[in-house]
């Protein structure tokens, strides 16, 4: 897969393309890449995904929005790798590109730089800032030669795939549907830095997580049983996340920390990728540490069983 910032000096020929922000590559998303591939086979072209950095809402969004993302450019580029599209773009979404109108997106960058034979458009896409309907968007594409087609949306059940819906599960602790929407299960980048070792002093060391993306979305405060990958090799741990108020009784700040089961390396500084296999419990307060000992060894336990049994992890 070939990765592009910025269509200036960009010059593909003979293009299948989609557009959009494509946040968390859901099955929705993944249904319309599988339509891209299957049309640039038919009509021996390359697939191409257009999408933009920053999300769009970080320009156009309304004041004071905070924007929760399922994927950060890094974790939508080893997503896409896997679907081997031939060709992604990152358009840099900044005011000028937000003013532009779908005649001039059309002309401009997909029949000038990407020479565009075919568009696929989502059930809810639009192009450039006037929310043009597919109509509108097929009589201007026809106009540069290039054909189109709408997608119908995709539904698990009676829901509709979304990524807005997604992360109302994730934000509400129903990882098991959140992950079924997504298509795989939910994980981030992050990197391990310093923390106050308490996890260390009961018994269960932790490894603080900072994402490396600052909008990331982190999932509902609660304890999780999760997949590490670290130097390529894989690991069973369980993440907290929250506040820690058994042992936090002032100002409460959320921290995200992962005990990696029967491993007692150094890693501070090192880059690290979770993935959100299950849900084990809310947060809880404790009435002392050694309940909150005995919790953890609990939590540690049903993990292992968990993953050992669905995973192989022994």
């Amino acid at each position: 897969m070939n990765i592009y910032y910025g269509y200036e000096n960009l010059e593909l020929t003979n293009s299948v393309v989609t557009v959009g922000s494509f946040d968390g590559l859901h099955r929705g998303h993944r249904y319309v890449i599988e339509i891209l591939k299957k049309r640039a086979r038919e009509l021996k072209c390359e697939s191409v995904v257009v999408t933009f950095n920053p999300h769009p809402k970080k320009v156009v969004g309304a004041d004071g929005e905070r924007l929760q993302l399922l994927t950060s450019n890094e974790e939508k580029i080893l997503l896409f790798r896997e679907l081997n599209i031939d060709h992604l773009l990152f358009l840099n979404f900044n005011r000028a590109l937000s003013k532009m109108n779908a005649n001039e997106f059309i002309e401009k960058i997909l029949a000038a730089k990407i020479c565009t034979r075919h568009l696929l458009v989502g059930f809810n896409h639009h192009l450039g800032r006037m929310q043009c309907s597919f109509d509108e968007i097929k009589n201007i594409a026809d106009g540069f030669g290039i054909s189109s087609e709408i997608l119908d949306q995709i539904k698990s059940g009676n829901m509709a795939i979304s990524s807005s819906e997604i992360r109302k599960a994730l934000l509400e602790g129903r990882l098991e549907e959140a992950n079924n929407l997504l298509g795989y299960n939910y994980f981030m980048y992050g990197t391990i830095i310093g923390g106050r070792k308490i996890g260390r002093k009961l018994g269960f060391p932790t490894a603080n997580i900072k994402p490396d993306d600052p909008d990331k979305l982190i999932p509902k405060n609660g304890v999780y049983a999760v997949e590490i990958i670290l130097n390529e090799k894989k690991y069973p741990g369980v993440m907290s996340i929250g506040s820690n108020p058994t042992v936090n009784r002032g100002k409460r700040i959320r921290s995200i920390e992962v005990n990696i089961l029967d491993f007692s390396r150094e890693i501070y500084g090192e880059k690290i990728r979770v993935i959100f296999r299950y849900r084990l419990r809310d947060e809880m307060n404790f009435s002392s540490l050694d309940e909150l000992s005995r919790q953890i060894e609990a939590d540690r336990n049903e993990a292992i069983r968990l993953l050992k049994n669905n995973y192989g992890f022994s």
